[in-house]
């Protein structure tokens, strides 16, 4: 092959110091420091000095609410929306990334053609209208050099959008996560209400039947069998509207795990108990918080996207600079295209300047900057509503604890009036009126009691959510 012409050598060496020279104008990004306090304020329920495990919901001490999780991790349809979108905006990057190194690409053609004798190319002779063939095949180069950074901060953008869609599919994973956990914590309560209105309904029947008995021995009035009719039939009316309530939580579990309605039935119609876990929920540092919560790291890729957005408002200030190459061969016939003398090549670069946009770059490089001013408060509200919600999540919990206690203590003291109140109204002692409210009594604070460890349970998972509890992504 002949050595290389004096053009091609000055040609690869300016290629050469182009790449040396490239540099990125903007601003570089730099992680915000999030405005979270030192510890975390102590709390009933909560340890400070503890680490967060992530896998909040194995230490809820249920196995069937940890299989429902995993299973809604796996299956859920927003979850899978969720992470199809981060395989496009992975695909995204792949594609911007591709504007950093050369494009490289192969074309043949054969064409037959005939000459015009009656046109402006009108050739001399026969020859020259004589139909003819032409080959031809060729590798293209193509590449843009990356002087100012343009397609770097491009990439830079595309790789902030990927942080940004696997911190949103993180936010719908826990989303998704505490919504089960707490739809089966509810299924749970009702069950236990039910179980609790059915237990107090055949108390009330037994004192409907002692009272009946009671009228028909002419001791007491149809005051007291139409007081114990009434409570019957109060706490009867009671149970279609908690079974409805049970059926709807079933269904709303089912939705989570992508299932028909009623197809978790025979899976959970069964009661089983509230969940009730150790009280002490571990908190982990509050500089933890930034790189647990995934609104908070949405809220941090946002601001590095909107960063690498400056530079590239600032780089389509500057010439851009692309280098083509090309180099093939062409014949009038085919077996001639490997010869040395049918080569073709050329070697080049196009330059473009913007010189007059009529201020389209000067307003497009305002409108990043304030952008990126807009995601930096985002960022600090987004943190600062994390701390109000971790710090209003510990004070829910610690409160409802106190409250169940309370709560357990009536049903305690009720439960020894009703005794009581039974026995000295066999006696004679006492009027039903004084038996009927009492009972009413203890199953308002049962029902109460119920409904407080509910909450209880809830506001756990609401704390775990608070402070950015992981979920089972690899489910």
């Amino acid at each position: 092959m002949p050595p290389r012409s004096p053009e091609m050598k000055r040609a690869l060496l300016a290629l050469a110091l182009s790449s040396v020279a490239a540099c990125s104008v903007g601003p570089d990004f730099q992680r915000p420091q999030a405005a979270l306090p030192a510890q975390w304020q102590d709390r009933a329920g909560t340890r400070a000095d503890a680490a967060l495990d992530t896998a909040w919901w194995q230490q809820l001490g249920d196995p069937q609410l940890t299989a429902l999780v995993t299973r809604a991790a796996k299956a859920n349809l927003d979850i899978r929306s969720a992470a199809n979108r981060v395989q496009q905006s992975q695909a995204l990057r792949q594609v911007s990334g591709s504007e950093q190194l050369p494009g490289l690409s192969a074309r043949g053609g054969y064409q037959r053609e005939r000459n015009s004798g009656e046109g402006l190319n009108d050739p001399s002779g026969q020859n020259g209208r004589a139909p003819f063939e032409l080959w031809s095949g060729a590798l293209d180069a193509s590449w843009e050099v990356d002087l100012w950074g343009h397609v770097q901060r491009s990439v830079e953008m595309a790789e902030a959008d990927v942080q940004f869609s696997q911190a949103q599919r993180d936010a719908v994973g826990l989303s998704i996560a505490a919504r089960t956990a707490t739809d089966y914590i509810r299924l749970r309560g009702v069950q236990a209400r039910l179980a609790v209105a059915r237990e107090n309904l055949e108390i009330a029947r037994q004192s409907q039947r002692l009272t009946q008995t009671r009228y028909e021995n002419g001791v007491t009035t149809n005051l007291d069998t139409a007081n114990a009719a009434a409570l019957v039939a109060t706490i009867e009316a009671s149970l279609p509207v908690l079974q409805a309530q049970q059926d709807r939580l079933i269904n709303a579990l089912s939705y989570l795990l992508a299932e028909p309605p009623r197809a978790l039935a025979d899976e959970l119609r069964t009661p089983r108990a509230i969940p009730d876990p150790a009280p002490d929920v571990p908190m982990g540092l509050p500089s933890e918080l930034a790189q647990r919560r995934p609104d908070i790291q949405r809220s941090e890729a946002a601001l590095h996207r909107a960063t690498a957005a400056i530079g590239v408002a600032k780089a389509d200030f500057y010439p851009r600079v692309s280098l083509g190459a090309s180099f093939g061969s062409q014949a009038l016939a085919g077996s001639d295209l490997g010869s040395w003398d049918s080569r073709s090549w050329s070697f080049g670069p196009s330059l473009y300047l913007p010189i007059f946009q009529g201020g389209r770059l000067t307003g497009t490089l305002e409108l990043r900057e304030h952008q990126q001013q807009e995601a930096a408060l985002d960022y600090q509200r987004v943190v600062l509503a994390a701390w109000h919600e971790v710090d209003d999540a510990m004070s829910d919990y610690a409160a409802e604890q106190q409250h169940h206690a309370a709560l357990g203590e009536a049903v305690r003291q009720n439960t020894v009036a009703l005794g009581t109140a039974r026995d000295r109204y066999n006696q004679g002692a006492t009027d039903f009126i004084n038996v009927l409210g009492v009972q009413r009594a203890l199953l308002a604070t049962q029902s109460q009691l119920v409904d407080s460890a509910t909450a209880a349970a809830i506001d756990r998972v609401r704390l775990y959510r608070a402070l950015g509890g992981g979920w089972p992504k690899d489910a």
